[in-house]
Parts: C-alpha cells; sequence; structure tokens
C-alpha cells in the first residue's frame, strides 16, 4: 500500500500514475474538498486532519510501505507530521516538492511570512485581495482595522475556509467563496470589480496558479506581495517530477520486498 498524501492539483496525476504502476494507494486529504481522481479499483480516498499518533495507526493498519507527502508546499505541519509518523514505523518518506515561481523581483515585494505580507500590504494604502487561503488571516484583519483599508478574501467554497473567514472578522461581502484554478482575465476582472490594488499571495508555483496572479496584476496595475515557501526540513527525499518519484518508489518497494525475504 502507498499513502499518499494530498489535496493538491498534483494529487491526481500521482495517484494515476501509482494505479499504472500496479500499486494499490490511499489518498488522504485533510478535507473533503472534491479532487478530479482518476476511477480506478486500486484507489481508495479518505479524509480529515491527522495527528502523528494518528498517521502511525494509519500506516500500520494499511500496512503501508511509502508514504508520499504531496501536500500544498505551505502545509508545513502536514510535512512535519510526515516525515515523524514515516520515521517512526520506519518506512521511506518521499516529498513532491512543487517548483517556486521564477518571477522577476521588480514585479513582487517578497516576505517571508504573513505578518510581514500584512505590514507591506497595509503600507501601500490601497484595498487588498487575499488569495493566500483561509488559515492566517488575523494578521491581514488586525492590520487593516487599525488602518481603515478595504480587505477581501478569495477562498475555496467550503464550510471549513467560510467559518474561518467569519472568525477572523471578515464580513460576508469580503468573502469571495470560489474554485480555482482561475484565469487571467477572471482575476483581472475580479481585481478591477473591487478597486483591488494590493494582490497578496503564496509562491505557489504554475501549479498553483501563480503566474495567472502576476500577469492580471500586470495588466491591472495592481501590486503584490508574494510570501515564498517555507524551507523543508530533512526527512523526506524531495522530487520535482512524477516520474522520479515513480521510480523512488519502486525502488523503495523492492527493497522493502527483499526486506522481507
Amino acid at each position: 500500500m502507498i499513502l499518499l498524501l494530498g489535496g493538491t492539483s498534483e494529487t491526481a496525476p500521482l495517484a494515476a500514475a501509482c494505479a499504472a504502476q500496479g500499486w494499490q494507494t490511499l489518498i488522504s486529504t485533510a478535507t473533503d474538498v472534491p479532487l478530479d481522481l482518476p476511477e480506478h479499483p486500486l484507489l481508495m480516498r479518505r479524509h480529515g486532519r491527522l495527528n502523528q499518533q494518528q498517521m502511525e495507526l494509519l500506516l500500520r493498519q494499511e500496512q503501508v510501505r511509502v508514504l508520499v507527502d504531496a501536500t500544498h508546499p505551505f502545509a508545513t505541519e502536514a510535512h512535519t507530521t510526515a516525515r515523524a509518523a514515516a520515521a517512526a514505523v520506519s518506512i521511506p518518506c518521499l516529498r513532491w516538492q512543487r517548483t517556486a515561481c521564477d518571477c522577476r523581483e521588480d514585479e513582487v515585494v517578497r516576505v517571508s511570512g504573513h505578518h510581514e505580507a500584512a505590514r507591506q500590504a497595509v503600507s501601500l494604502g490601497r484595498p487588498i485581495l487575499l488569495t493566500t487561503g483561509s488559515r492566517n488571516l488575523l494578521p491581514y484583519t488586525a492590520a487593516v482595522q487599525a488602518a481603515g483599508i478595504p480587505l477581501f478574501a478569495r477562498v475555496l467554497p467550503h464550510p471549513e475556509s467560510e467559518q474561518a473567514c467569519r472568525a477572523a472578522g471578515l464580513e460576508p461581502d469580503q468573502i469571495i467563496a470560489a474554485r480555482g484554478p482561475f484565469s487571467v482575465q477572471e482575476t483581472a476582472e475580479l481585481i478591477n470589480r473591487l478597486g483591488i490594488g494590493v494582490l497578496v499571495t503564496k509562491d505557489s508555483g504554475a501549479a498553483g496558479g501563480l503566474p495567472e496572479k502576476l500577469e492580471a496584476a500586470r495588466r491591472t496595475g495592481c501590486r503584490v506581495i508574494l510570501i515564498h515557501q517555507p524551507q523543508q526540513l530533512g526527512g523526506c527525499e524531495a522530487f520535482t517530477t512524477i516520474t522520479e518519484i515513480i521510480t523512488a518508489i519502486a525502488t523503495h518497494l523492492e527493497q522493502s520486498c527483499s526486506n522481507r525475504k
């Protein structure tokens, strides 16, 4: 059994590649947001957040031989849990590493985290659009409240996301609940309709829709605050192509079979 931790755009092609190799694969996601997964008898799915103890139990119960972490590049808690759980049950942890975007330095303001992003965004004195998800809204709501600047957040149309927005103090007219991927035109129209002057986003790479956001910002004269990817800690082998990670899984499975003989 392969355990594939996913929820990103890479989840479906990774799952399909595993099934094509004849590997039974369990796809685990934090929420029940729909995924465009192929219909295949070797593919199963579960959802719900797991702490380390719960993940270790799942690994043992399902007799998982390789764990593949393809969660979002900013899901640091999930990465830490995956590494620790795999180490605890002595199986390999392979990490899908999404490539950061190679954008020009003059078109973005790079920051290391949400508090810095909130300060930079507010300092520009223009309405702000957040496209950073729903889990780190408080630094922004606190900053705009003090400065009196309009703030909007584009988040997944999921009860968990919308509840997080309300808990952070956003009113219904400040929440844009929509599911991507979003085209350049869609984001540009949103920026123009709301009078946005500052777009805050994560460096989630091409697969995360960053190039489209940057182009929309260029067309509308919107400034971009870009939160760079957190540094990945050791403990997982990292791969950037499906071919590489499938080859690595095959190698580990062969080693596992040899060790059992």
